[in-house]
């Protein structure tokens, strides 16, 4: 490995003054003879040796010697400022401190690809596999390195293919270090603490939740977050209107000083069209985690509305619907949501899976048994999730298939039916049951442990409206 030439500091010295003209022959003669000059000196001053008197001619030779020399080295830098009357050869106590510039190795950074293998990214970047042996019979770098997962980060650091350090992160709080030391390397977990603040925020919708949400400067999946507690009640495609608001208290992790990414939100409330809905987060001791009203109701339902990221609904509930293949008057008993083929389906509620295969003009269905002798039905899919299998429980928003068009369908979408005791009823309408409330032993930690948040969210509305006012 080669060492970057290391440039000169020139503020070791006092402003000199204009030294005495000569000539060319006479300057190069003074290099030539005082440099070997200075060298012995320093050599006898640090030695021991008594040092002897020059004379007067000489120490004027010396001075200048020494500044045209030290103008042709490039791997010595001076590490302070330097009294030149220091170097006088009577001065026994001269010690030129020195310091050479750290080395410079070649790094690489890694973003982990599905099927990639430590092996393979040695190869690829022609690194000592002699090195990735040593490595893995480290306790702390095997039980690490072992299984990459599409999306890790690892850099490295190496000299000439010798690998020098690399480094993984396992978590937000940890990382993975593994370092040569000699002809070995250690490995180590070293924890990078994170600070949590918190921050409020406003947002005012006129054309859409996630267009306000960018103009309120708030992140892609903060406003998710946000849409996903209070799903259960407000439908964000089809329910908002123009001047619904909300307000949110929520964290941001920040490390070593800077941003890394949004945390939980803490508490919101969201306007939407006269109606005001508001959520806590409440974390149990035994660290579940949910959001509830300020009574202690949970926010969510056992039901979603719509079991599907939609774009729209294509056909609504209705009895008396004209269908558009078999053109008769049929009715429809669900509700179309129009989306893309292969867009995940989602179990509306906990259940179990009663059937699943191709069910007439329905195409690829699954129907789902919960509870309160409910059962759901989803129809037209392209294809099964492994979750949904016959006798299998599932949770409420875990993937069950994929929207398609097979059966009588002439586009995409997801045909989604709600049955009450063997009747339909319209999915976007029907008094949804309760999710189960705050259990009754946390009730009294949780009221007192809402009612802070509460009153700081109720605070930072106040404030916003009056800055509202004044505009």
């Amino acid at each position: 490995m080669r060492r970057q030439p290391s440039p000169l500091l020139h503020d070791y010295k006092p402003v000199p003054t204009p030294p005495e003209k000569r000539s060319t022959p006479l300057r190069w003669f003074a290099v030539g003879l005082g440099l070997p000059l200075a060298i012995t000196a320093a050599f006898l001053l640090q030695s021991g040796a008594p040092p002897e008197r020059t004379t007067e001619a000489t120490l004027d030779t010396v001075a200048p010697v020494a500044d045209l020399a030290l103008e042709d080295i490039e791997e010595i830098v001076f590490t302070d400022s330097i009294d030149w009357s220091t170097m006088l050869p009577d001065n026994p106590d001269f010690h030129p401190p020195l310091a050479y510039p750290e080395p410079r190795y070649d790094s690489i950074n890694i973003t982990v690809r599905r099927g990639d293998t430590l092996d393979q990214i040695f190869r690829k970047n022609r690194l000592d596999l002699g090195h990735l042996a040593q490595i893995a019979r480290l306790p702390a770098a095997r039980d690490h390195l072992r299984i990459l997962k599409p999306g890790d980060e690892i850099e490295i650091q190496h000299d000439d293919g010798q690998l020098v350090s690399l480094i993984r992160e396992i978590a937000l709080t940890s990382v993975l270090r593994v370092s040569r030391a000699e002809d070995s390397f250690e490995a180590k977990i070293v924890e990078r603490p994170i600070d949590v603040q918190r921050r409020s925020a406003y947002g005012r919708i006129e054309t859409s939740l996630f267009e306000s949400a960018a103009k309120a400067g708030l992140s892609d999946s903060l406003i998710m977050n946000l849409a996903g507690i209070f799903a259960w009640d407000v439908d964000f495609v089809l329910d908002i209107r123009t001047d619904d608001n909300y307000y949110i208290l929520f964290e941001e992790i920040w490390q070593d000083g800077e941003y890394v990414a949004d945390g939980e939100i803490v508490a919101a409330e969201f306007n939407n069209n006269g109606r005001t809905y508001r959520a806590v987060r409440y974390v149990d001791k035994e660290g579940r985690s949910d959001y509830f009203t300020p009574e202690g109701r949970s926010v969510r339902k056992a039901f979603i509305r719509a079991p599907v990221d939609f774009t729209r609904i294509s056909s609504s509930f209705n009895p008396r619907r004209k269908h558009p293949i078999l053109n008769t008057i049929r009715a429809h008993r669900g509700v179309d949501y129009a989306a893309p083929k292969g867009t995940p389906i989602k179990a509306a509620g906990d259940g179990k899976v009663i059937f699943r295969g191709v069910k007439g003009g329905y195409g690829n269905a699954v129907i789902l048994q919960h509870g309160g002798n409910i059962t759901t039905l989803y129809a037209h899919m392209s294809g099964f999730s492994k979750a949904a299998r016959v006798g299998r429980r599932v949770e409420q928003g875990q993937t069950i298939g994929f929207v398609g068009r097979t059966g009588l369908a002439t586009a995409s979408h997801l045909h989604y039916e709600y049955r009450l005791n063997g009747v339909h009823r319209n999915p976007r309408t029907v008094k949804l049951p309760q999710a189960e409330p705050i259990k009754a032993e946390y009730m009294q930690d949780f009221l007192a442990t809402a009612q802070p948040i509460l009153d700081e969210l109720e605070r930072y509305k106040e404030t916003r409206m009056a800055s509202l006012s004044l505009d």
